[in-house]
């Protein structure tokens, strides 16, 4: 599968997180998978490609121009796919992956993940949404997104199409690789 990885490209943030982020990369190269993410150098991003690089896997990077013009490419990447903007990245991150892993991450990733979600609760996609849930680090945002379904804001139950896994063991299972 090509797994999308939306994350941080901070490096202010728990180090557990960039183990994981490594773990993730390595057993997705080991299990034949692709990873397709931002292209970004930094933080949890350079963490998920360089493992998943460093293990044997493939690795597209899908980099919108100003990341490019700051500098800020990955050295990891075997195809390098560049956009104009964050959303030309990500109608083609959608169109590029067969499911898609939410690490922890800031605004953008937030955008990425109500995008990817936003376009599945149309129809638009039916493709895995796996909300990775690093030592509780979206228990926030679940809570929030349980209040929003319970005040009848939302059509549907966010659970449908949005995943929540705490291990790359319950990560794998949702992707059905048990």
């Amino acid at each position: 599968m090509k797994l999308c990885i939306f994350c941080s490209a901070n490096h202010q943030i728990d180090h557990d997180f960039f183990t994981m982020t490594r773990e993730l990369g390595e057993w997705a190269a080991r299990n034949g998978h692709t990873i397709v993410f931002g292209g970004h150098d930094a933080g949890l991003m350079h963490s998920v490609s360089k493992a998943a690089k460093e293990a044997g896997g493939q690795v597209i990077g899908i980099v919108p121009r100003k990341i490019e013009e700051m500098g800020k490419l990955s050295p990891w990447l075997d195809v390098h796919i560049p956009t104009e903007n964050l959303t030309d990245r990500k109608d083609l991150m959608m169109a590029q992956s067969d499911a898609f892993i939410v690490l922890p991450g800031g605004i953008g990733t937030l955008d990425e993940l109500f995008t990817v979600t936003s376009a599945a609760t149309l129809g638009y996609h039916a493709k895995p949404i796996v909300l990775y849930n690093m030592k509780g680090f979206w228990d926030s945002l679940i809570a929030c997104l349980d209040d929003l379904h319970s005040k009848g804001v939302t059509r549907k139950d966010w659970h449908n199409y949005i995943k929540i896994a705490a291990t790359l063991e319950e990560v794998a299972a949702i992707l059905g690789e048990n």
